[in-house]
């Protein structure tokens, strides 16, 4: 059932790689309250906010009642001299797959994003042919280490990042084998319909990052009138079903195509301070949650 493949990712509680994204809250309020919600598993956040042991950060999360998901992998793959393999290695090492066999199906997944190297994802600069070149042999190099250790590798369209737009991620799909994380909100961000790529290419989708969007905002993302990071703190995700993204017709759609993989619960959220208890990101996580529920009725 959809329930038991819904998980959930720091971020939706403001909990961000990126410096001076906003208050960082506890890891021990965010797994409380994600297990609380009825969440089945969680992405593991940046580095730091869980335990670096994979065997002290898995009972963490089954203490919690939380299956650990893998997580978030911003890597610069598009530099012609700059091997990104050791920081992938050391990636999968911290993941802990040296200690488990996890299968494609259920196990861990590296949400590769193919990040320009400087903070934040406001600004990007240009991508040359050698720069494509690099990039797409990366991505099936680092595809192919991460099946190695039973560990399914994705590339995450997302905004602010080499692969954003239509046709970047077009040619990732021609120029590479790996799959997508379809991450609804960035897509439709960058241009693309998710709902439209969810139909078009379902073999190619192995992940899932569920968000809605206020599509006026989005709009001022594109234009350029707002950057992104301003966007996320004006409220341009929503939760599911009070946005402007099909939601409920892109799971539908997966589903019926044989999708069997995680949605990941994944709004992006700022915060400027500790929520009052019962209050912040987890309201909005409950809604999400209520929502699928009706889709899966």
């Amino acid at each position: 059932m959809i329930k038991d493949r819904v998980a959930g990712a720091p971020i939706s509680w403001g909990v961000c790689e990126v410096p001076g994204w906003g208050h960082q809250m506890a890891p021990a309020r965010v797994l409380a309250e994600m297990g609380a919600a009825g969440l089945a598993a969680t992405e593991f956040g940046p580095d730091g906010f869980l335990p670096a042991d994979a065997a002290e950060r898995a009972d963490l999360l089954a203490s919690h009642g939380l299956r650990p998901l893998g997580g978030f992998a911003p890597a610069v793959l598009h530099d012609p001299s700059r091997d990104p393999l050791p920081e992938i290695r050391r990636t999968l090492t911290a993941f802990g797959v040296e200690r488990s066999n996890p299968t494609p199906e259920n196990g861990l997944t590296l949400v590769l994003a193919a990040v320009h190297g400087l903070d934040g994802y406001d600004e990007r600069p240009a991508l040359d042919a050698a720069g494509w070149a690099a990039l797409l042999a990366n991505l099936d190099r680092i595809a192919a280490l991460a099946a190695e250790s039973g560990v399914r590798a994705v590339l995450h369209p997302h905004v602010g990042t080499m692969v954003e737009r239509a046709d970047e991620v077009q040619r990732v799909l021609d120029g590479s084998g790996i799959p997508l994380c379809l991450d609804t909100g960035h897509l439709l961000i960058g241009g693309v319909d998710p709902g439209e790529l969810a139909a078009r290419v379902p073999e190619r989708i192995a992940h899932v990052h569920l968000k809605d969007v206020d599509a006026g905002l989005a709009a001022d993302v594109q234009a350029g009138r707002i950057a992104y990071t301003d966007a996320v703190r004006k409220g341009i995700y929503r939760p599911l079903g009070g946005g402007d993204i099909d939601i409920a017709g892109i799971v539908r759609s997966l589903e019926g195509a044989g999708y069997g993989g995680w949605y990941v619960l994944e709004q992006d959220t700022i915060l400027d301070r500790e929520p009052d208890e019962g209050a912040g990101p987890i309201g909005d996580v409950r809604a999400c949650l209520d929502f699928l529920a009706g889709i899966a009725a």
